[in-house]
């Protein structure tokens, strides 16, 4: 299956498994989990060979990342301790601001995904659901490892996290929204507002 993509696209990062490795895949199956990464990857490859302006693939691709990533829970792993102390307002304020950030965020950069496939070679359960393991292979560059990671614990099949040669998408944005919180003092809802103009 051809896909556009390039390794700085899929540097992208992130790690839940420990947010949802107490709730272990009820009905999901491995081949539920495999069936979701191929879709992903077909309906992407359907959106960058479209004929639509830049904006709408652009637009197509935002909507294509809210689908099927698990926003909530990576919210949620993002935010990390300082959610365990924040009121249930500041809570929701930041969940809702920081999903349309990175849906904004890796909507842009699904657009790279122009001269490469991704290849799905094996399916395992874990934990946390089930991993699906796959070769990504770039013009011009050796192929590398991408893990998908999918729960159904929010009652439909998602990804929660991407793992690149190692490197996971949630544990970046964790880091990177940790930096964010630092610089206002640990003001939540200051965040959350701020993070409506980024992505």
């Amino acid at each position: 299956m051809t896909v556009s993509l390039t390794r700085r696209t899929l540097l992208l990062a992130g790690g839940a498994t420990t947010l949802i490795a107490a709730s272990p895949a009820a009905a999901l199956t491995e081949a539920q989990a495999r069936s979701l990464v191929d879709k992903v990857i077909a309906e992407i490859d359907v959106v960058i060979r479209s004929q639509k302006s830049d904006a709408a693939i652009l637009r197509d691709l935002e909507k294509l990342f809210a689908r099927y990533a698990d926003l909530d829970i990576m919210a949620q792993y993002a935010l990390g301790a300082d959610g365990r102390s924040a009121s249930a307002a500041d809570k929701r304020a930041f969940t809702d601001a920081f999903k349309g950030y990175v849906t904004r965020k890796y909507g842009k950069r699904f657009r790279d995904f122009i001269g490469g496939r991704i290849e799905v070679e094996s399916t395992r359960e874990i934990r946390a659901g089930y991993e699906v393991k796959a070769k990504a292979y770039l013009e011009g560059q050796s192929p590398f490892d991408v893990a998908f990671h999918i729960s159904d614990r929010s009652g439909r099949d998602l990804v929660f996290n991407i793992f690149i040669e190692g490197v996971n998408l949630l544990l970046t944005e964790r880091t990177e929204i940790g930096a964010m919180l630092d610089q206002r003092n640990g003001n939540i809802r200051q965040l959350a507002s701020d993070l409506q103009g980024l992505g």
